[in-house]
């Protein structure tokens, strides 16, 4: 049995550069601030994704509690950008928001180095292709018999679309928008259409239940589906299907994948000022912030000293 709920966790695409692509590349979706579920009566696993972002989280996993409060300490410094000496839902936001971006141009920096093989500080799709696909091109019957030419040609049409100054050169920003479309307005489109690509089985340009059941879960040896599965069929008829003709066209399929109407960094500021905010005036100061450290952040003491590599800075 497959499980593979992505109406549950967006998974965020990550391309990497190999000598021949990947067999199979997830599709973009908009990412959550955490993978992890939201239940603070069982841990603030999720409060610590969403303030500090995945990465860097772990680092506080393995700090004592007297050095998590310390570099907390330190980060509120930098929240309270206009110096007041509060923290403001608007600045915590813009906290989550830059804390949650930060692994996207980790992830780019990473890879610009592998790409930019001239080292003249831009990515030509020639240059993106040949890294990815080398292989594919001295040998386009490959044994595996994956069809690497319809994922170029895929790669090269988000590629385009990215480079919108039409010339096939991408400047940082535009290689960004290439990797991580989902983070950029312009890029809606191709992440709407990739989706519909993958899910469209038989191709009539609209996703059905049974598609859109399919993606997600393989109901091959298992005699009776899962009560998740039931709730997301539910979901489908009285929400994702709007004009209730049985499937979902291009704007449906856009309101499943790319929401508009829920900003998951300003629902997390809110709650935590709420959680937080111990004389009720609707702002932090620095030392309600560090007396709920280990809803921020985590500790040994929080987190039970779980087995991460610990990074030196934040």
């Amino acid at each position: 049995m497959e499980l593979r709920p992505l109406v549950m966790c967006f998974a965020l695409c990550v391309v990497y550069a190999t000598s021949k692509p990947m067999e199979k590349k997830e599709r973009v979706h908009r990412e959550q601030l955490s993978e992890k579920e939201h239940d603070d009566a069982e841990n603030f696993d999720y409060d610590h994704d969403a303030f500090l972002g995945q990465e860097e989280a772990k680092t506080f996993d393995q700090l004592t509690p007297e050095e998590s409060k310390e570099r907390l300490g330190m980060i509120v410094g930098r929240i309270d950008a206009d110096k007041d000496g509060y923290v403001t839902e608007e600045e915590l936001k813009i906290w989550i928001k830059r804390a949650q971006k930060k692994y996207i141009y980790d992830n780019v920096d990473r890879q610009w180095k592998d790409f930019d093989m001239n080292n003249d500080g831009v990515i030509s799709w020639d240059e993106y292709k040949n890294v990815t696909y080398g292989t594919y091109l001295d040998d386009p019957d490959p044994d595996d018999g994956f069809n690497y030419k319809q994922m170029m040609t895929r790669d090269e049409r988000r590629f385009k679309m990215a480079n919108r100054d039409g010339d096939l050169i991408a400047d940082k920003e535009e290689f960004t928008a290439f990797l991580h479309p989902e983070e950029y307005d312009y890029m809606k489109e191709i992440v709407v259409l990739e989706t519909m690509e993958d899910i469209d089985k038989n191709g009539d340009g609209f996703i059905n239940l049974e598609e859109y059941i399919g993606d997600m879960y393989n109901h091959e040896g298992d005699p009776q589906e899962p009560e998740w599965v039931k709730t997301e069929r539910e979901q489908f008829v009285e929400f994702r299907d709007k004009n209730k003709d049985g499937k979902m066209d291009k704007e449906e399929t856009m309101d499943w994948i790319l929401p508009l109407d829920y900003d998951h960094a300003e629902a997390e500021a809110k709650h935590l000022v709420y959680e937080s905010d111990s004389d009720k005036d609707g702002k932090l100061t620095k030392e309600e912030i560090v007396n709920k450290y280990d809803l921020f952040v985590g500790s040994q003491a929080t987190d039970f000293g779980e087995a991460l590599v610990r990074h030196d800075e934040f």
